[in-house]
């Protein structure tokens, strides 16, 4: 049997970044997909049967000989990263759910009915702009005619990439019958926040996710000479950008409870020695009332407005992706707390596929304590001990839905 550490060391030489730190993991990139080829061989050592789906989603099945999938105990997570991000931020919940089944055959476990590990793609949404791309398609929460149309920073689609993946791109979609193999679904993943930490605690079970969505602010001016046109006649989309980036910050503080981030500013042509005609920003704001965010985004809005029309330029707000707050299924809740011995339930920020997921079929979440407190950064931690409980605490939890 491996542990949790044993199979994430096997895996800590793909995507690391060299400029970023951490890692680099974008979907179907090469690493991603070193990542999935781990996956497919550490699958089928555990004698599992693997399969790639329509919408790109990986599944491990443990069958029971003479038993459909339908109704069929899912667990699993993601294996992309963010820009430089960390070790742990999807792969620990793969990992542990490869454990998890370790754990369960050392038991002579007899499983119910079936029990599936799936690997998402495109949780993150750091190549293509989508968070939980694979979960959206499989539920329908994405138009997959807008998916296939998605396009990373080199211009490539997001069509493209899942046909070069072997990925027939007319396929993505709403999949009835995947969705019907998943009576329950379960997701470990590492705590991106301190609430385990303040509750010395290495495991905890998930409340509710934050409402959350991300939006482009496009700030158009006048491209120019940056040695030739005076200041007095310029109309700077960079210097209206800044002052919207404060303008975030400046609103997202006046609101209890809210976060809004400029995570990632885009100046076109981008030459040093030349004003730009337009700046890109990405805004991700999140907040547990799903009015509250709505009107956070419009106050924003105005105010990037008359920041870009005081520097003579103006702005434009598109909607990427927006997801409302989801509370996770109360009996798969409260079954996986009693399961756990009473474990902390805490809520969280970040998004995950569970929560896509929750609208369609009970979901629900365990997290697994990280020391620093810090995600999405190659600072993210966990002990090898608290991996090795994260992936125990899946098992019980496995085992008594089995």
């Amino acid at each position: 049997m491996e542990s949790v550490s044993s199979l994430l060391d096997s895996i800590a030489g793909v995507g690391r970044d060299a400029r970023r730190g951490g890692y680099s993991r974008p979907v179907y990139s090469g690493a991603e997909r070193e990542l999935r080829e781990w996956f497919e061989a550490a699958a089928r050592q555990r004698g599992l049967s693997v399969e790639t789906d329509r919408n790109g989603i990986l599944w491990g099945w443990w069958d029971i000989p003479g038993m459909g999938r339908d109704g069929s105990l899912v667990t699993g997570s993601h294996l992309d990263s963010v820009p430089g991000g960390g070790a742990f931020d999807g792969p620990l919940g793969v990992a542990s759910a490869l454990a998890a089944v370790d754990i369960l055959r050392g038991r002579g476990v007899q499983p119910n009915r079936p029990l599936a590990v799936a690997v998402f793609p495109e949780e993150e949404g750091s190549r293509f702009g989508v968070a939980c791309l694979g979960s959206r398609l499989l539920t329908g929460a994405i138009d997959p005619d807008r998916a296939r149309t998605l396009t990373d920073a080199d211009g490539v689609s997001f069509a493209e990439a899942s046909r070069a993946a072997g990925i027939d791109p007319a396929g993505l979609g709403r999949d009835e019958e995947a969705l019907a193999r998943i009576g329950d679904f379960i997701e470990l993943h590492v705590e991106q926040g301190r609430g385990l930490i303040d509750e010395d605690s290495a495991v905890a079970v998930g409340s509710f996710v934050l409402g959350h969505g991300r939006w482009r602010l496009s700030v158009h001016g006048q491209g120019n000479h940056a040695g030739t046109t005076l200041m007095a006649d310029r109309a700077d989309p960079m210097v209206a950008a800044a002052q919207i980036v404060l303008a975030v910050r400046e609103a997202a503080r006046a609101e209890d409870g809210a976060r809004a981030t400029v995570g990632r500013l885009q100046p076109v042509p981008g030459g040093t020695n030349v004003i730009a005609s337009r700046v890109d920003l990405w805004l991700d704001v999140r907040h547990p009332e799903d009015a509250v965010t709505a009107a956070l985004i419009e106050r924003i809005h105005g105010k990037a407005q008359k920041a870009a029309a005081f520097e003579g330029c103006s702005v434009t707000l598109t909607e990427e992706s927006l997801s409302g707050t989801v509370h996770f299924d109360p009996a798969l809740q409260r079954g996986l707390a009693n399961s756990l011995g009473g474990v902390p339930v805490l809520p969280t920020g970040a998004g995950h596929d569970a929560a896509v997921l929750a609208g369609s079929v009970p979901s629900a979440m365990l997290y697994v304590r990280n020391p620093t407190g810090i995600s999405h950064s190659p600072e993210e931690h966990v002990e090898r001990d608290d991996a090795d409980a994260g992936a125990t605490a899946l098992a019980g939890v496995l085992e008594d839905l089995l």
